[in-house]
């Protein structure tokens, strides 16, 4: 229950913000509000390569708990919904290790499609018939 109240309290929030600035609701602002609520993950895009976990995580452990277990570089979990809006905030266009990063909140990637694409089932087996009545190739 306690999540709809915060729900229709954010979506409120919003709506009244663009409708009173421009007098409609763009989806993209909905969305954010919406991704904004139970966000606690983020993706830094733009990162240089001398950048790795541990500097990235000293980076961003300012703005709160980082969790450890990092799924993955480029992503950085916080504890709390607030601190990953902080840092999303303050660190947004800002220079770490020599480059300009991006950070937003991380989206779920639809699974990838699984089955066989294309070539026969199995293994490699050229030529035709069995292996063994080709042994002259």
């Amino acid at each position: 229950m306690a999540f709809l109240n915060r729900f229709g309290s954010l979506m409120r929030q919003t709506i009244a913000q663009n409708s009173a600035s421009n007098g409609h609701v763009p989806m993209a602002s909905m969305l954010n509000a919406i991704r904004s609520m139970s966000s606690s993950k983020l993706f830094i895009g733009g990162l240089s390569y001398g950048t790795d976990d541990q500097s990235l995580k000293d980076a961003f452990s300012g703005f709160g708990d980082v969790v450890d277990d990092l799924e993955g570089f480029g992503f950085v979990s916080f504890a709390s919904d607030e601190s990953a809006g902080s840092a999303m905030s303050a660190m947004d266009g800002q220079p770490l290790n020599g480059r300009n990063i991006r950070v937003s909140y991380a989206t779920d990637r639809p699974a990838a499609p699984r089955g066989n694409f294309g070539g026969g089932g199995g293994g490699y087996r050229g030529g035709y018939g069995d292996a063994r009545e080709n042994d002259s190739f």
